[in-house]
């Protein structure tokens, strides 16, 4: 039995006896991470606690754009942890190649200093997450681990930084306009999770969640969830001025 919980390298399969299959949890299947830098020292050390994970590991590198497109494509990883800045451009433009061969693909973002058009455009392409490139270890392995298609998650720090940056809030709401499940709908919006994942924290059905995300957009003048945390933090609604 010991034989048979060992994890196989990535990119292997281990094949076990067939009477003894079901034996052996799908969960032993490893999480293919694939990271594009060009920070040498930091891939490596990154790569290196990837595969000190028993439900992870790296399969792979790249360092520009191009590369990491490229790569991708020939080692097809379940997860793409990608520097925004890269020396031929963007990684969001990688992420918009990536994600139209891939769709299934979930591509990480890292930075250290967004903007509200950056993030807007992650949002729209279907980044999972925008992560601060100086955070903690902990933060971005819980972040492979939890992050799924169909919401970006945005560290506050991030989205701290942007106050000055957002357009004005003219049509805003005031503070006192926002009931207290408003608020509550509100923080968990600002941790990226679905209207499902929410509706649930909530004891909520969905219909009823949405029915206070739309309420939520409508009083901060926002037309989507990433726009609405944005505005929300500039308010001191959520985040370190809350």
């Amino acid at each position: 039995m010991k034989a048979l919980l060992k994890l196989a390298p990535c990119g292997t399969t281990r094949k076990a006896p067939s009477t003894m299959m079901t034996l052996v949890p799908d969960a032993l299947a490893r999480t293919r991470i694939l990271l594009v830098d060009d920070h040498t020292t930091f891939t490596e050390l990154l790569a290196g606690s990837l595969d000190r994970q028993p439900d992870l590991c790296s399969v792979g590198s790249a360092n520009s754009v191009r590369s990491g497109i490229d790569e991708c494509r020939r080692l097809r990883p379940d997860v793409v942890v990608m520097d925004y800045h890269l020396p031929d451009g963007s990684g969001l433009t990688a992420a918009a190649a990536i994600l139209s061969d891939a769709p299934g693909t979930r591509i990480i973002v890292l930075t250290g200093d967004p903007s509200a058009a950056a993030l807007e455009q992650a949002a729209m392409i279907g980044v999972c997450a925008f992560l601060p490139k100086d955070g903690s270890l902990a933060l971005l392995l819980d972040t492979v681990r939890h992050a799924r298609a169909g919401g970006i998650v945005v560290h506050p720090s991030l989205v701290a930084q942007l106050g000055n940056l957002h357009r004005p809030l003219r049509d805003a709401a005031p503070l006192s306009e926002l009931t207290r499940r408003e608020h509550e709908v509100l923080r968990l919006m600002a941790t990226g999770q679905d209207v499902r994942s929410n509706a649930i924290a909530l004891g909520i059905s969905e219909n009823t969640c949405r029915g206070y995300v739309k309420a939520i957009h409508t009083k901060l003048g926002a037309h989507s969830q990433l726009e609405a945390v944005v505005i929300a933090t500039r308010l001191g609604l959520i985040g370190g001025r809350g």
